[in-house]
């Protein structure tokens, strides 16, 4: 009963209406980092040990990025699209990947023209003068008429600025001490609308899921228990010492199920048996 639930790798389709509006915000101007990227802007992706799924199609965007960590997400647009679909601007084109159903780990903002080279610009989302995001959009590719996404790739949401990252379409949980955790390892997020699941909160923990489902989306045959709004933690659990604001996390004994300690008191998010998505 298990499917994949699409998230940000593989190829996208993003594209974007002839004159669709670019928020304030999107795209800035600043100074250049201390080291722009040069290299070539269409490039196969390099290969990066246990990430090939990941990045496979980011392309040159994985080149130019500068994570502390490994390269978090990659990939490219679609073969190709009708005449009425290609954007009118690169920035369009950019804007039409942020607001794609499935960019959901990509700032909403603060992109920067880095470079420009015939039909393709590259934009990057720095901190500290360090490429986090790269996106390459190209004009009149074949099959592809006006501005579309070509590639991008991006560091882990962890790496990105503090207020960007609180308006993710993801959540970036932290340590005791504050300090973000890469959302390769733990990250939150509602359920996808067009399953209409978007009343379900998805907490992924490496490659187990566990679920705030307060509504009852999901059929409980597909979950260890049920959730339950107000509990006591069980004899034997652990603090995994993960924080989102005042929710702490904690599992069972035989880590089948969660509990979120809040300021309220214990809910307790069930495990998934199987990975849960849709297509």
């Amino acid at each position: 009963m298990a499917a994949v639930l699409a998230m940000v790798s593989g190829s996208l389709v993003s594209v974007a209406a002839c004159g669709a509006e670019v928020p304030e915000g999107l795209v800035v101007t600043g100074s250049s980092p201390a080291a722009p990227y040069r290299g070539p802007l269409r490039a196969k992706a390099p290969d990066i040990d246990g990430d090939e799924d990941d990045i496979q199609g980011g392309g040159a965007s994985v080149l130019a990025l500068e994570c502390a960590g490994k390269p978090y997400r990659g990939g490219g647009g679609d073969d190709g699209w009708g005449a009425s679909d290609g954007a009118d601007s690169p920035d369009e084109a950019l804007n039409a990947l942020v607001a794609d159903e499935f960019a959901r780990s990509l700032p909403r903002r603060g992109y920067r023209v880095e470079r420009e080279a015939g039909r393709r610009v590259l934009y990057s989302y720095d901190v500290g003068g360090r490429t986090r995001v790269a996106v390459i959009v190209a004009k009149d590719a074949p099959r592809r008429p006006g501005w579309g996404l070509e590639t991008y790739a991006q560091c882990d949401p962890s790496e990105f600025a503090r207020r960007d990252r609180a308006h993710l379409d993801i959540r970036v949980w932290e340590d005791r001490e504050g300090r973000p955790v890469p959302a390769a390892e733990i990250f939150s997020a509602a359920g996808p609308e067009h399953c209409d699941w978007q009343s379900v909160e998805f907490l992924h923990l490496g490659d187990r899921q566990f679920l705030r489902d307060p509504e009852h989306a999901l059929p409980r045959e597909l979950l260890h228990s049920s959730y339950a709004p107000k509990t006591r933690l069980p004899d034997g659990a652990t603090d995994t010492g993960y924080r989102d604001g005042r929710r702490q996390l904690w599992l069972s004994a035989d880590r089948s199920d969660a509990y979120v300690r809040t300021g309220g008191g214990v809910e307790r998010w069930p495990g998934a048996i199987e990975p849960i998505g849709c297509k």
